[in-house]
């Protein structure tokens, strides 16, 4: 297990307030409408807690020790009335704000939700290798729910307790301002409990939420590497690694909530503190005359009325500090810098005419080239052919250390370039730097003579094809995988390139051929199948430059063979890069580069590698392991 990381300080709380209530905005009628309807809602409940004076005064005290009479009740029952319509109105216009603050945050999350899965898509290779799937998971399952708790439930909440306790304490001071200043005083002392405890509190929660994302990482891995866990019999030991995880999260989730569950407590007996003294001053200043008795009874209920919303807000402010947590780790990602991209040169649809002449045109034509602008304003135009040539390239994914050092190679259009050696090598960096999957520290890469930095990385792509090592397919049907190599393909090309991948006679045993559904990552099928659905996804997209990082790697002898002649096909007039664990998959290629330690050792093609019995002829002959 690697050392526990240090807990990062919280960042600034109002400012990711303020971010939350940006996003909120954009509902301002609903937000106004909320606004009003909590004012509304707590009047009512102030000025209910204030009929209660004259209930006692007018309607009560009059009629102690007399008889009853005929309409003597009848003040106190208007009264009465006039005090329980109040609090109805302020019950509806509860009601009516709540559904309005349902609607507000499921608005809000879905807008948070959008730019947090937009960021993401816009986010580096290189951000994903240094984050794990499950932490990044854990921003839209654990986060984004805490936060719509806290808009939803919390954030009310709160503005409907600050607008009582101000309605309230206006009411006590116009009451009794001697007995106001006693209970300003217990509020003051709340304040400081509050301050200590949530400072101490919110470190706590921060410190939660990243365990938690960290824990739901590891079991995201383990899942999708139980067979490889079992083969190993490795089952003791990630048990071990979880416990280790579990508890680190059960110690922070304890340290968290040790401070935030004392809070509610401490709180509830402060008010009963406060209400005790207020009510034993309160029958002083009755038996001395200086308040009647209506008023001290509306004044203690305002007490409780007080003390109620202050409570509230105790009790919504573990939810609130989760929420804050949750939002700006998924504020971090959304602020993540994106992938730069400065190239200007696009690939554009042309005309050729019989003198060579190109000119771009809207019909489609298959024919395509790179139109780059210049300085002076003028367009040329450069017909992709498929020439990638490196130039003393160096690159590391780290600046301290380099993995590739001064590698330079050439491949024309229409040729096969094969990369082999032992794993680290180097092999799989090299097709990830033609792609600008990241950026070389040193050196250049040419593309039919244009630096890649100058081209548009969305139109570099759409030139390249690429059959990952791991291969990954997507929920939707057979077809539908296929054509995400390219989604206006239709169903006659999707067919021709599974022909093409010797993919077409297992796709049509399949129980509903090519419309079968596909589900985690294609798990109903077998190694080797998937792998010639992504090859044959390769295929589909029809460019001039085609990378397979391995595909063969995974595929037992008789599938290698049925792929090899279709790939055959698929490969001719195009520039290929292979990169194979098994060397027979390379013996045609027009020229073969043997990396070690991230240098190009030897080269050449097949007999001329094996004349020079060097590292080609030892891993050939099976003197040196590949990998």
């Amino acid at each position: 297990m690697s050392k526990k990381k240090s807990v990062q300080k919280p960042k600034n709380i109002k400012k990711t307030l303020l971010r939350i209530f940006s996003y909120m905005a954009k509902r301002r009628l609903l937000l106004i409408l909320v606004i009003l309807f909590v004012f509304i809602s707590s009047g009512a409940t102030v000025a209910g807690t204030y009929f209660l004076k004259p209930i006692i005064n007018q309607g009560i005290v009059p009629l102690i020790g007399k008889p009853l009479t005929p309409g003597a009740l009848l003040p106190f029952i208007q009264m009465l009335l006039l005090m329980g319509g109040i609090y109805l109105a302020g019950a509806a216009c509860a009601y009516a704000y709540n559904r309005m603050m349902i609607v507000i945050s499921n608005g809000t999350l879905n807008a948070v939700r959008r730019d947090l899965f937009n960021s993401m898509e816009d986010l580096p290779i290189k951000y994903f290798d240094t984050h794990t799937h499950g932490e990044l998971m854990s921003r839209y399952t654990n986060d984004v729910d805490t936060l719509r708790e806290a808009i939803a439930m919390s954030l009310p909440q709160m503005l409907t307790a600050t607008v009582t306790v101000a309605g309230t304490f206006i009411m006590m001071l116009i009451l009794s301002p001697l007995l106001t200043l006693i209970v300003i005083g217990m509020l003051v002392i709340m304040y400081f409990v509050i301050k200590i405890v949530g400072r101490r509190s919110a470190r706590g929660f921060k410190a939660q939420q990243k365990a938690l994302g960290e824990t739901n990482g590891y079991i995201e891995e383990m899942i999708e590497g139980q067979k490889v866990i079992k083969v190993f019999c490795h089952e003791d030991i990630v048990k071990n690694d979880f416990a280790e995880l579990n508890d680190k999260l059960r110690s922070a989730s304890t340290q968290a909530h040790t401070y935030a569950n004392v809070l509610m407590p401490i709180m509830g007996n402060l008010s009963y503190v406060q209400y005790a003294l207020t009510a034993a001053f309160g029958a002083v200043l009755v038996i001395f005359g200086s308040m009647d008795l209506g008023s001290i009874a509306s004044f203690l209920q305002y007490t409780r009325s007080f003390s109620q919303p202050i409570t509230q807000i105790s009790q919504q402010f573990n939810a609130l500090l989760t929420a804050l947590a949750g939002a700006e780790r998924i504020f971090e990602v959304i602020d993540a810098e994106p992938e730069k991209d400065d190239g200007y040169v696009t690939l554009v649809n042309v005309c050729e005419s019989a003198d060579g002449t190109l000119t771009e045109c809207k019909e489609v034509t298959n024919t395509w080239a790179w139109k780059h602008p210049h300085h002076d304003g003028t367009l040329t135009y450069e017909k992709l052919r498929g020439d990638v040539r490196f130039h003393d390239v160096t690159f590391g994914y780290s600046d301290d250390k380099m993995v590739l050092h001064n590698v330079s190679l050439f491949a024309k259009p229409g040729q096969k370039i094969a990369f082999v050696g032992s794993t680290g090598a180097g092999k799989t960096t090299i097709t990830n730097l033609i792609n600008r999957f990241y950026e070389v520290q040193e050196g250049k890469i040419t593309y039919d003579g244009i630096n890649i930095k100058k081209i548009r990385k969305v139109d570099l792509r759409h030139s390249l094809a690429m059959v990952l090592q791991d291969t990954h397919l997507f929920t939707g049907t057979v077809a539908d995988n296929i054509r995400y190599g390219r989604l206006n393909a239709t169903d006659e090309e999707v067919h021709a390139a599974a022909k093409l991948a010797n993919a077409d006679f297992f796709i049509r045993h399949l129980p509903q051929g090519y419309d079968t559904m596909l589900t985690s990552d294609g798990a109903n099928l077998s190694q080797g199948q998937r792998q010639l659905l992504a090859i044959a996804r390769a295929a589909v997209a029809n460019p001039p430059v085609l990378i397979l990082d391995e595909a063969t790697s995974s595929i037992d002898t008789r599938t290698e063979a049925l792929i090899e002649r279709g790939m055959d096909q698929l490969m001719e007039g195009r520039t290929v890069f292979v990169i194979a664990h098994r060397l027979s998959t390379v013996r045609n290629a027009d020229a073969i580069m043997v990396l070690e330690h991230g240098r190009i050792i030897e080269r050449g093609d097949h007999e001329e590698l094996l004349k020079q019995k060097g590292k080609y002829y030892q891993l050939y002959t099976g003197q040196f392991e590949l990998d």
